[in-house]
């Protein structure tokens, strides 16, 4: 009998989800390009590379086959919060500012353009 209620006892504590107090330490993990909404309304049709790159900062993904497209990733996981995720890509035409796509865009703006 003594054995059949410790197994017992091990396996209901077993079930029991640890109170957040106990539960182990986890860091805030942030990747990629923190990019806030008012650093994408400063940008204009036809700025050129250099410009965006100063409001924006490097693009996490530039990729050697499309040079006229530059790509901000963005997530940030916090302890017991859903998963923040941004995109934003940015697109160029002769250099120039042509168009944006993704999560952070203008406000006030068509989904793909700038203004």
């Amino acid at each position: 009998m003594p054995r059949v209620l410790c197994v017992s006892l091990a396996l209901l504590l077993g079930a029991c989800a640890l109170p957040e107090f106990m539960a182990p330490y986890r860091i805030d993990v942030q990747q990629g390009n923190f990019i806030a909404q008012d650093m994408v309304s400063q940008l204009k049709s036809g700025m050129s590379k250099e410009q965006v790159r100063y409001l924006l900062g490097t693009p996490l993904v530039a990729d050697i086959f499309h040079a006229e497209r530059w790509d901000y990733v963005y997530w940030f996981e916090r302890r017991g919060q859903p998963l923040e995720r941004r995109r934003l890509a940015v697109f160029f035409q002769d250099g120039k500012l042509a168009r944006l796509d993704g999560d952070v865009v203008p406000a006030g703006e068509n989904k793909g353009e700038t203004q």
